[in-house]
């Protein structure tokens, strides 16, 4: 019998093979570097707000604490955005007739609310909760970064899932005293700059962040990593 196929035919079958190996794995690249890039993640992307409102000017050239607009943080789930009153009890008194403050005028004399863009804003099928964070001693920088030096608000991190893990695997990278999680400024222990916390009701001073995420770990009564690394931990 005649033979159909010309010899080259399995050479050109073995490539073509393998050209769909390479042409999936760089679509699976690809998609997964998509999945990353801030066309997804918004990462350092300021959106349009309806007022150009500054972190750097309010929380590090007035000094405002966090919780001073944030005023749900340590106790709910949710930060809270502050209502309309909030911006009046300053700009009722300076700046009264400022073009740029003008939505926030119409919106407290008229009582309808400003509609910020979420910056952060985690997707319906992840819990996440403010207060238990800041009560094992996480920062505010720790998620949202120098939030004091950001003239128009933004994500510093991807808020995705694997970010997220790689704190719960290792919690002790991050922790810091409960005193100094609303301290922009906080910087992590060293042999020049020593951090010293109570610990079991006597003061201890670290100088090794491990050594002192460990122990803070304890004394916070942190759960296993076990535990925190578990599904239902944040999808209820």
């Amino acid at each position: 019998m005649a033979q159909i196929f010309h010899r080259s035919a399995n050479t050109l079958a073995r490539a073509s093979i393998l050209g769909v190996v390479l042409l999936l794995s760089a679509v699976g690249a690809a998609l997964m570097k998509l999945q990353r890039s801030p066309y997804v993640t918004r990462q350092h992307i300021a959106p349009e707000q309806p007022i150009p409102f500054s972190h750097q000017h309010h929380a590090a050239g007035l000094g405002l604490d966090c919780r001073y607009c944030h005023t749900s943080v340590e106790d709910s789930s949710f930060a809270g955005i502050p209502p309309t009153k909030t911006c009046m009890n300053c700009h009722a008194q300076i700046w009264t007739s400022a073009k740029m403050l003008a939505p926030v005028r119409f919106s407290f004399n008229s009582g309808q609310s400003l509609q910020w863009i979420r910056v952060h804003d985690l997707p319906d099928f992840v819990y996440f909760d403010h207060s238990i964070h800041l009560a094992k001693g996480v920062g505010c920088v720790s998620c949202h970064g120098q939030v004091d030096e950001m003239p128009l608000m933004y994500a510093e991190n991807t808020l995705q899932m694997e970010w997220c893990l790689n704190c719960h695997r290792e919690p002790e990278k991050f922790l810091r005293p409960r005193t100094e999680v609303f301290n922009m400024k906080y910087q992590q222990p060293s042999p020049e700059r020593p951090v010293e916390v109570d610990v079991s009701g006597k003061k201890t001073s670290f100088t090794d962040q491990l050594l002192l995420g460990r122990a803070l770990r304890q004394e916070y009564h942190l759960r296993s990593t076990q535990d925190i690394t578990s599904c239902s931990t944040c999808h209820r």
